[in-house]
């Protein structure tokens, strides 16, 4: 993803401070007992960053109303809320053999599945994930789809005799597409807009399904798609082919967005459809910006984004931008607060350089001196640190990801309401399952307790043990292949 740097490029070691304004630096800054240092730079981040509870309730309720106004009409709020087409999910019953391809980030995975009905379930998986080089991520529609089937066409090849199609049956295709796409039918969808630093040409304003079977065309692959969904969507249908409780489902991990079943009575946008049936609802929470707490980190990234005031939530609480932001509090404080013995290392200015496995990593840091902090520093930005400039790193880390934890439980907690509100009181009165996918969610345990605090602060104790967030691991790929033949032509 293309980011401009905040700041011009300095040397790798140009001194900031003259002697004298650097003694005047250091007179204002303070040690705390644990040896952190304490400057007004972290001391007004932790203040904006803060969320204390009538933070969490003021982001859930919004996020609740947000909801509400984007079911009414498209455009109604910064929530898509799209109709997913997805009004049955899987029962358990469905057999024979189907793929899934999807495609979310800088990979797509393919995955191949036999089902052997009720008594069988899942009988064989297997699977393979491909690298989409980054120049495609900016060039045209027929070159992005063209690689994607080449590898589709590669992966069924390998098709071996374990797995095998009913007679007169074609293989069919569970596409997720974790985009924003106004859904048109089960199997078709137009994109919106490109994220996750995608720029293709030629691709939004038309029908994804198409670019794939017209590329799967050019490639002679006989297959056909019988379901586009989100990954959100597909993990909540994996999900709940194992349990019938699971009401929602969220990914963290580069992106962030959220879906749940909802009644078709209650959405106005359907344009008079009064079946008494339900369906699922994909949020697309990444656009929701009301109430957040935001700093000027914060607001200078978005500036320097592909995507200027766009996906605020998802740039606040996804692993794409954790640490970026942390990167830029940290080059601040190295310019101001002199955090590296007043010296501010050229690698501090490259966007993007600190990922948010390495905030993670540093966080999971337990050695006496912060070593593994040290290393990360000198690694990325060849810079070396004292043990006092470490503990601040990692309290700057902390303070970012703590208010992406705790507004990611808001969230949770804003659609667990809506779904309270219209379900008369029968959500919260018994066990429901919210599915978590994503590698933000699944490899940073700090994340996760942040998490898990808002939600258990929001709703209670007596209410929180009923709302149990289970890790769905893969849930997204074995889902779309569930939604493919759930859906198949040929059913």
């Amino acid at each position: 993803m293309a980011v401009a740097a905040t700041s011009p490029s300095l040397g790798p070691f140009s001194p900031v401070r003259s002697p004298t304004k650097r003694r005047i630096l250091q007179s204002r800054m303070a040690v705390r007992s644990t040896g952190t240092i304490v400057t007004p730079i972290l001391i007004d981040l932790q203040k904006s960053c803060a969320t204390p509870l009538p933070v969490l309730r003021h982001v859930a309720d919004a996020m609740t109303d947000d909801m509400r106004a984007g079911l009414v009409c498209d455009g109604g709020s910064d929530l898509k809320m799209i109709l997913s087409y997805v009004n049955s999910l899987p029962t358990g019953n469905e057999n024979g053999l189907v793929y899934a391809l999807d495609l979310g980030g800088t990979n797509f995975r393919v995955i191949r599945v036999q089902l052997g009905g009720k008594d069988e379930r899942v009988v064989d998986t297997e699977f393979d994930q491909v690298a989409i080089p980054q120049e495609l991520m900016y060039r045209t529609s027929e070159e992005l789809f063209d690689f994607i089937a080449s590898g589709l066409a590669k992966f069924a090849e390998k098709e071996s005799g374990k797995f095998s199609l009913s007679p007169g049956r074609k293989r069919e295709i569970g596409f997720t597409f974790s985009f924003p796409v106004k859904q048109t039918s089960i199997d078709s969808g137009i994109l919106i807009k490109w994220t996750k630093g995608f720029a293709v040409s030629g691709t939004p304003g038309n029908c994804v399904v198409a670019c794939l079977n017209e590329a799967m065309e050019r490639q002679g692959l006989d297959m056909r798609v019988s379901a586009l969904v989100n990954d959100t969507v597909a993990t909540l249908a994996g999900a709940r082919y194992w349990d019938d409780d699971v009401m929602v489902a969220v990914i963290l991990g580069t992106g962030t967005n959220a879906c749940y079943v909802e009644r078709t009575d209650v959405i106005p946008k359907m344009h008079g459809h009064t079946s008494s049936g339900n369906t699922i609802i994909n949020t697309e929470w990444g656009a929701f910006s009301n109430g957040l707490p935001l700093t000027e980190f914060d607001r200078d990234m978005d500036a320097a984004s592909i995507n200027p005031g766009e996906q605020i939530f998802e740039k606040t609480i996804s692993g794409m931008y954790l640490g970026e932001i942390v990167r830029r509090v940290l080059l601040k404080m190295a310019e101001v607060d002199a955090l590296f013995g007043g010296f501010v290392p050229e690698k501090l200015s490259t966007p993007f350089a600190l990922m948010t496995p390495d905030v993670c990593s540093m966080q999971q840091d337990i050695t006496s001196d912060l070593g593994v902090v040290g290393s990360i520093l000198n690694n990325i930005f060849e810079v070396k640190s004292s043990i006092r400039a470490r503990k601040t790193v990692v309290e700057v880390c902390d303070t970012i990801v703590k208010r992406g934890g705790r507004l990611a439980g808001a969230g949770i907690v804003g659609i667990l309401q809506k779904m309270e509100q219209d379900s008369e009181g029968l959500i919260f009165g018994k066990r429901t399952v919210v599915a978590m996918d994503g590698g933000l969610y699944e490899h940073y345990p700090q994340y996760r307790k942040y998490l898990q605090d808002a939600v258990t602060e929001l709703l209670g104790s007596d209410i929180s043990k009923n709302v149990i967030i289970d890790h769905s691991k893969d849930g997204s790929g074995i889902g779309a292949a569930l939604l493919a033949a759930s859906n198949s032509k040929y059913a």
